[in-house]
């Protein structure tokens, strides 16, 4: 790991990186996460019968407009002009969860990993928000980079 830490100068100090010649690229991040939850709250969701809404499609949108705000959250990541953000969140009955993922893009200088991990973070603090009211127990969980691609230092899949 002997690799320098990239946002510290040489004095100590905190700085972004300087992207400016790197080269332009295709660049693709995607995300996971999963919000655990109890039965009955995961039931309710698939029923649509919570007080505040459709959370799926909430969650979804909070997801998205996460992910277009990560450098106002994230104090030294670049604003980016993303060309896609997806989100998609799936039941899963089995393990009383909504699973969580999330995939931008862009072509540019740098990353976007940091813009999937928001997007999915933010999705599921959001079903945690929509259903805290009927269990405060639930557990965001396994938020992880899936997938990268893009840059020199080219892909990463998660195994």
């Amino acid at each position: 790991m002997g690799e320098e830490f990239t946002h510290i100068d040489k004095d100590g100090n905190a700085v972004m990186v300087d992207v400016s010649e790197k080269d332009i690229t295709e660049r693709v991040a995607t995300a996971k996460a999963s919000v655990i939850m109890e039965p009955e709250t995961l039931e309710r969701i698939m029923a649509g019968t919570l007080k505040k809404g459709d959370v799926l499609s909430v969650a979804q949108l909070a997801g998205i407009m996460g992910a277009k705000k990560t450098p106002d959250l994230i104090p030294l990541c670049h604003p980016l002009a993303l060309t896609s953000v997806k989100v998609e969140l799936t039941c899963d009955p089995d393990r009383n969860a909504v699973d969580v993922i999330g995939t931008c893009k862009l072509k540019g200088r740098t990353g976007v990993e940091m813009e999937a991990l928001t997007a999915v973070t933010v999705a599921s603090l959001t079903v945690y928000d929509m259903c805290k009211a009927i269990d405060k127990a639930m557990t965001i969980t396994d938020v992880r980079l899936t997938y990268k691609e893009g840059g020199k230092s080219g892909k990463f899949v998660a195994s």
